[in-house]
């Protein structure tokens, strides 16, 4: 039954509009389709309908972390949810581990984080602007995460106070400066991303994580697009995001030195086996 305080993702079956609410007792939503009051949708259910006073109807859903961090207050750029879940993948966490991120932001990814460690686990989070870091704060206990997080507010380039962190990623203009810190904070084997949104500031990171001795480098973009779901003319929206930034991978590995007559060699082409 929804209280005052829940999320609702309110969804229109007649023009696919969509809103996602806070419920506070004698409050409105109102749109092109007519007028809903918070207080008709308390003690109600995830699920159910509610009409507009238009007689429009709305179902009113249970809202997804991606819907979520998508709409949230911003001060910053944020990360999408096609990116931000392929990040969780390639990180390897998940409840109970630390994962340390640089570049707070407004908080987007790391309230996703924090959903994904569960109570047991823990984001740390830095950012050298206050604002930012307050305004992360509120997005996040919004979501209801923020007692999973620590914000902290300096110049990372400092250093890290986590050390054998599961996780660390940054979203840093000058991610090859952060580099040592994370180095040290990184549990070994464990992985790191960045994400970038130009190609020389992927050149200059590259040049560090081989540095470093970071195994496994990877780069990739991702593109996500939308296709309208009516059957009858089924094609791709009309508008997509069409960049949003590269992402770098890598692992903490214990440095090596590599012959001299394969060091520069190719890789190898990249097989799929089956795992018994």
């Amino acid at each position: 039954m929804l209280s005052s305080g829940d999320l609702v993702f309110l969804w229109s079956p007649v023009k696919g509009d969509s809103f996602l609410i806070k419920l506070s007792p004698g409050s409105n939503q109102g749109c092109r389709l007519g007028q809903m009051k918070h207080d008709d949708m308390i003690g109600m259910n995830y699920g159910d309908v509610i009409n507009t006073n238009k007689g429009s109807p709305f179902f009113m859903l249970r809202p997804s972390v991606g819907e979520y961090t998508r709409r949230i207050k911003r001060q910053t750029q944020v990360i999408f949810p096609k990116d931000s879940g392929f990040i969780i993948q390639h990180l390897n966490f998940g409840p109970g581990a630390t994962v340390v991120e640089c570049g707070t932001g407004s908080g987007g990814l790391a309230t996703v984080f924090a959903h994904f460690v569960g109570d047991g686990g823990k984001v740390v989070t830095y950012d050298r602007r206050d604002e930012f870091s307050n305004l992360a704060r509120n997005n996040a206990d919004r979501w209801g995460v923020a007692h999973r997080i620590e914000f902290k507010v300096r110049d990372a380039r400092e250093g890290f106070d986590e050390r054998d962190a599961d996780a660390v990623f940054l979203d840093v203009r000058t991610p090859w400066d952060f580099l040592p810190a994370a180095h040290e904070t990184l549990a070994w084997g464990s992985h790191i991303g960045i994400l970038v949104p130009t190609f020389n500031q992927i050149e200059r990171t590259l040049v560090a994580l081989h540095e470093f001795g970071f195994a496994d480098v990877q780069v990739l973009e991702l593109l996500a697009r939308y296709f309208k779901t009516e059957p009858e003319r089924i094609r791709p929206d009309d508008m997509m995001v069409a960049h949003t930034g590269f992402l770098i991978f890598g692992a903490k590995a214990r440095p090596i030195l590599l012959p001299a007559d394969t060091a520069d060699e190719e890789p190898a082409l990249e097989t799929s086996e089956d795992v018994s």
